[in-house]
């Protein structure tokens, strides 16, 4: 049966601070399976202390966690055989400065099977490589992950935007599975059945044991369930059905970063607007911005300020493939209003990518090279904040390196996130099995309702009109 449940709101949370105790040296470290062999040098580093509950404290709407000893240990990928110990550190991690790395191989943080090794080290198949860090996570919003069922095989949540779903990177504590393993029990194993992006929030499915897992996977393998998004977009999007065919490419692994591409991998995703909001005040021909030349000059770079208004719109993702929905609307021109990535006008440039699948306006390193900077030098931005005072605000919010050091371990600090950093208006609403034998809905966010003062759905209609769009092509679906 569908299941439409109101999650809780966050406003509760965000009215009060929660202090937890001041814990400054944490130490934790990953789990005994991934042990294989650790060397006994003098240099060997193996913190034992497990931190259990984690660190979390709640403030200003926002999910802490507090510094920590961490120490990663991966197996040496195929990938890296051959390359120096810093090489490889300067090519596959980018939160810190290579001159960290360096340090850390000299003091022994960085180590081979327990063991110090010199930045000249070649990686070999079968080495151990672990990193001990003093670990400082970016905060997340506060709001909770929200249950829409739960019976003794799976769960199905409602994930919150900007929290990722797995550890990774910068991420661990405030991750999906760790925040629900927090609120369960500490031997709790979560078995994730589907991905989201961080930013991305909506239906997810946790499977309690594996076979669980495995059912629901060969479902989703064979297209066999049906998955529905909505966006908030740029402009009034055209009102009949929109089917995208363009294929897509990984410019960059590193950076998760796709564009579409003719000798790109096949990707079809079905659109239809939902609603259209026009902007309360119409802007004006006269209307000055930044320039003293007026509008005329600044539209011909500015092209998304004649796209007036923005547009809630459903998706049918018929492939699944990395940032497909977000890439498609960027390439049909109606690019996700607060996408950080794919509308932003310094990695994209004035056209925002729309309609270059050759890569004519911009070359795949311009655009690497711009989305490098961001969050480091630059701001990561979308051209939804490029009303002059809005943009100040985010700019002053956003995070990025703030100048200063830890005191313990002198890892250069960020600021706090800002709202564009923890939210992004793509949700996934609806998971159902074709055959009609299950169906999952959430409640649309908040930025996919009415503005106030304005009429407009607030729920969306059965899958249908999407689905016929694509039968034909593709008949697992219908």
């Amino acid at each position: 049966m569908s299941q439409i449940i109101e999650v809780p709101s966050s406003s509760a949370i965000n009215s009060a601070a929660v202090t937890m105790p001041d814990i400054e040296n944490l130490t934790v470290n990953e789990p005994e399976a991934t042990k294989k062999k650790e060397g006994d040098g003098d240099n060997s580093v193996s913190p034992s202390t497990v931190v259990w509950p984690p660190p979390y404290s709640f403030e200003n709407g926002l999910r802490r966690v507090a510094p920590y000893h961490f120490t990663y240990k991966t197996w040496c990928k195929e990938r890296w055989r051959g390359m120096k110990l810093l090489d490889m550190f300067e090519s596959e991690f980018r939160d810190r400065p290579l001159a960290y790395y360096k340090k850390a191989m000299e003091t022994g943080q960085i180590c081979i099977d327990g063991k110090q090794a010199s930045t000249d080290h070649i990686l070999k198949n079968g080495e151990l490589v672990s990193h001990t860090i003093h670990r400082h996570e970016p905060p997340v919003t506060a709001e909770p992950v929200g249950i829409l069922h739960e019976d003794e095989d799976m769960i199905v949540i409602n994930k919150p935007s900007g929290v990722p779903v797995h550890p990774a990177g910068r991420y661990n504590f405030n991750s999906v599975i760790e925040i629900m393993k927090a609120e369960r029990h500490p031997e709790w194993v979560a078995y994730p059945c589907n991905r989201l992006d961080r930013l991305t929030s909506g239906i997810m499915f946790i499977a309690k044991h594996p076979k669980s897992a495995d059912n629901l996977t060969t479902q989703i393998k064979q297209r066999s369930v049906r998955k529905e998004y909505i966006a908030r977009v740029i402009g009034n999007f055209p009102d009949e059905e929109v089917v995208c065919n363009q294929p897509l490419l990984q410019i960059s692994p590193k950076l998760g970063l796709n564009r579409v591409r003719a000798n790109g991998k096949s990707a079809r995703t079905v659109f239809k607007k939902l609603a259209y909001y026009p902007p309360r005040e119409p802007r004006k021909p006269n209307q000055d911005r930044d320039s003293p030349a007026g509008d005329v000059a600044e539209d011909k770079d500015r092209p998304w300020l004649r796209k007036e208004g923005y547009s809630i719109v459903r998706c049918l993702p018929v492939t699944g493939r990395t940032h497909q929905i977000r890439v498609h609307l960027q390439h049909l021109g109606h690019p996700i209003q607060n996408d950080p990535i794919y509308a932003n006008q310094r990695v994209w440039g004035a056209k925002l990518g729309h309609n270059d699948p050759e890569a004519l306006e911009n070359t795949d390193d311009d655009i690497i090279t711009r989305l490098n900077r961001m969050g480091k030098e630059e701001v990561a931005d979308a051209v939804a904040y490029h009303d002059e005072m809005i943009d100040k605000y985010y700019k002053r919010k956003a995070e990025k390196m703030s100048g200063d050091l830890c005191k313990i371990c002198d890892t250069p600090l960020y600021t706090d996130p800002g709202l564009q950093e923890l939210s992004l208006w793509l949700h996934s609403l609806r998971y159902e099995d074709a055959g009609g034998s299950w169906s999952y809905v959430s409640p649309l966010p908040d930025w996919a309702l009415p503005p106030s003062g304005m009429s407009g759905p607030r729920e969306v209609g059965g899958m249908e009109e999407l689905v016929s769009a694509v039968k034909d092509i593709n008949p697992e679906i219908a």
